[in-house]
C-alpha cells in the first residue's frame, strides 16, 4: 500500500501512511507530523511516497521506508528508566530528514548523531534542518548531530561536554552494506537494535533489511525483514 501513501500535505502523507498501517504507532506519527518533508525533500512534489535524489549519488528514501525504520528501532529510541539518555547513531544521514524524526524521539537528553561520508552532504542535512525552529534548536543543543566519517566504521562522538559516545542504543543505516560489518555490531549496546539494509549477492542487486539485535549479554540475533533497493554504503568520491 506504500504507492497509495503519497498526499499533497506533509500531514497529507503522515495520515496516508497511518491509514495504510506503514506507522503503527502514535509516538511514530507525531514524531512525523513535526517532520515537514519538504524541508529535506526536493521542491517537486516532497509529499510522494517515493525516494528522490539528493545529488552525490544519494538519495532521501521513501517515506514507507523511513516509517520502518522508526517502528522498528522505537524500543530503543525511546527514553526509559533503563535507557533515559538514548544514543543513536544515524549512518549515511543524507538529506538529514531521518535524523530529525530520530531527534523527536529520543527525548530532551537523547542525542542522534548523522554521520556523511561525503562533507557536502552533511552540510546538506544541517542547513535541512536549519530550515525549522525545532531543527535549530535541536542542533544548538547538541540533541542532533552531523558528522563526516566512514560509517562502516562506526562512529565514536566526542561531545564538548567532554562525554564520550562509543556504544549505541539504535542504528539505523540508510544505505546498503555488504556486510554486517564488525565495527558496527561492536558499538551496538547490549541491549541494542540496528536496522540495515545488506546486499545479498556481490553485485548488490538483491538487498534485504536487516533487524539485529544485541542482548543483555552480548549475544546476537539477526532476522531478514523484507527485500529492498538502496544505494550502496560506499567510499566517498576522490578527487
Amino acid at each position: 500500500m506504500a504507492w497509495r501513501s503519497s498526499g499533497a500535505t506533509n500531514t497529507d502523507l503522515i495520515e496516508n501512511l497511518w491509514r495504510n498501517k506503514m506507522i503503527t504507532t502514535p509516538v511514530v506519527k507525531s514524531a512525523f507530523l513535526s517532520v515537514d518533508r519538504a524541508h529535506y525533500a526536493p521542491s517537486s512534489h516532497p509529499y510522494d511516497d517515493s525516494p528522490k535524489s539528493i545529488g552525490h549519488g544519494a538519495t532521501i528514501s521513501a517515506p514507507h521506508m523511513h516509517a520502518s525504520a522508526l517502528e522498528n528501532l522505537l524500543p530503543y529510541l525511546l527514553p526509559s528508566e533503563e535507557r533515559p539518555a538514548p544514543r543513536v547513531l544515524d549512518i549515511g544521514s543524507g538529506s538529514g530528514y531521518l535524523t530529525h524524526a530520530l531527534a523527536e524521539l529520543v527525548g530532551d537528553k537523547g542525542v542522534v548523531v548523522g554521520v556523511e561520508h561525503i562533507s557536502e552532504l552533511k552540510e546538506l542535512g544541517e542547513k535541512n534542518m536549519g530550515k525549522s525552529e525545532e531543527g535549530k534548536e535541536f542542533l544548538s543543543t547538541g540533541r542532533a548531530r552531523f558528522r563526516v566519517g566512514d560509517g562502516r566504521r562506526g562512529w565514536v562522538e566526542r561531545a564538548d561536554d567532554g562525554e564520550r559516545i562509543d556504544k549505541w542504543d539504535a542504528i539505523h543505516v540508510g544505505a546498503s552494506a555488504t556486510t554486517l560489518h564488525d565495527e558496527l555490531l561492536d558499538q551496538l549496546k547490549s541491549p541494542g537494535r540496528m536496522f540495515i539494509p545488506v546486499d545479498d549477492d556481490t553485485g548488490g542487486y538483491s538487498q534485504h533489511i536487516w533487524c539485529v539485535d544485541k542482548d543483555a549479554d552480548g549475544n546476537i540475533e539477526k532476522k531478514k525483514l523484507f527485500g529492498v533497493r538502496y544505494v550502496p554504503l560506499t567510499d566517498a568520491p576522490r578527487g
